[in-house]
């Protein structure tokens, strides 16, 4: 590790809500230098595409003034079932240099893009166990998606110098916080508002991956048809828990059925990962995003999976001033996990 190097702010932009993070590394650790929390308007961000980028610039803008950021250099990430595609594949083995210049001709046959559509990125993970053979980790995003984010990040005045996945932030975010077990399968599953990805370490290195097109918004939507109120009013009603004429048990029935749907799509997840893994167990959850936060959700989680769930703590060996509300982080904690995965992002990293 090389210190001193230049400091970048993760910037994490969610369907719902942008969050920045910068963190100062030391010869001790990281220490928490800025962070901010921004809500999005419904509908500027819909199934990880930009649809309205001028707002969604400007909500940018607004956090990184708020928060007082200085730096330029971001870390952002996308994710997205139908844009990236992740692959842990078995290739002859070669050097990094020769991989590098022949990564097009064996990708080509994993994925299901037009290689010139695609921004191609692999990491040599090492001897697969066969002869001659190592894993290698490949990478494609589509163009088009790279672009959309790369251009609103500019738009607000900021230089995008890495752009990673959602998954992968998850696994740099659980590395620094978390002692890893060689026999342990780990799954880190975070659901934001519209999109759960899910990243399955297997002894700390990561052996399964998986995006899905559901989140939070499934609670909102619940919320809405049962007691016909407006979206804004339905958002209310989940964070705070109560409201003039609808009683708890009521709307923990509607939040409970939606919360259902959402375990239901994960626990497929881990179906077909013990399916292609000669059904090795998962043997515990971290489980972060908005959604980690609404009544009821990680113990019903747990109950349903079997599996032991906790709740991310993306600050638990970074160091955090006193000038920061301790209560507050505390509470906002599982949604700046991917954020804080970003801000460990160095130039040249793999």
């Amino acid at each position: 590790m090389i210190f001193g190097k230049k400091n970048i702010v993760g910037l994490d932009i969610g369907s719902k809500n942008i969050k920045a993070v910068q963190l100062k590394e030391s010869k001790t650790g990281y220490q928490l230098e800025r962070l901010g929390i921004a809500p999005l308007e419904p509908e500027l961000i819909v199934d990880g595409s930009v649809l309205d980028s001028s707002r969604v610039v400007g909500a940018i803008k607004g956090l990184i003034s708020s928060t007082d950021i200085k730096t330029k250099d971001v870390t952002l990430s996308v994710s997205g079932h139908s844009s990236v595609i992740i692959k842990r594949v078995s290739l002859t083995q070669m050097s990094e240099d020769e991989l590098g210049e022949s990564i097009k001709f064996e990708a080509e046959q994993y994925i299901p893009f037009d290689i010139e559509d695609v921004n191609l990125d692999f990491q040599i993970l090492g001897p697969s166990g066969k002869e001659n053979m190592m894993d290698v980790l490949i990478v494609a995003v589509k163009k088009e998606k790279i672009n959309e984010y790369v251009t609103v990040v500019k738009d607000a005045g900021l230089n995008p110098v890495i752009v990673d996945v959602d998954a992968f932030a998850l696994e740099n975010m659980y590395e620094l916080n978390y002692e890893t077990k060689e026999d342990e399968n780990v799954a880190l599953v975070n659901i934001g508002a519209g999109m759960i990805n899910m990243n399955i370490l297997k002894g700390g290195s990561s052996v399964f991956t998986r995006d899905s097109a559901v989140g939070g918004n499934l609670h909102t939507e619940a919320l809405q048809k049962e007691f016909t109120i407006s979206y804004a009013n339905a958002e209310k009603l989940k964070l705070e828990g109560s409201k003039e004429g609808i009683s708890p048990e009521d709307m923990a029935a509607a939040i409970t059925s939606a919360s259902e749907d959402i375990i239901s799509e994960i626990s497929r997840s881990f179906d077909y990962f013990r399916d292609t893994t000669n059904y090795e167990n998962i043997n515990e959850i971290i489980i972060s995003g908005g959604v980690a936060l609404t009544a009821g959700f990680v113990s019903l989680l747990s109950e349903r999976a079997g599996i032991n769930v906790r709740v991310a703590e993306p600050f638990k060996s970074i160091r955090v001033p006193d000038t920061f509300d301790k209560e507050y982080l505390k509470k906002v904690e599982p949604i700046i996990a991917v954020a804080v995965g970003l801000a460990l992002r160095r130039v040249g990293d793999r």
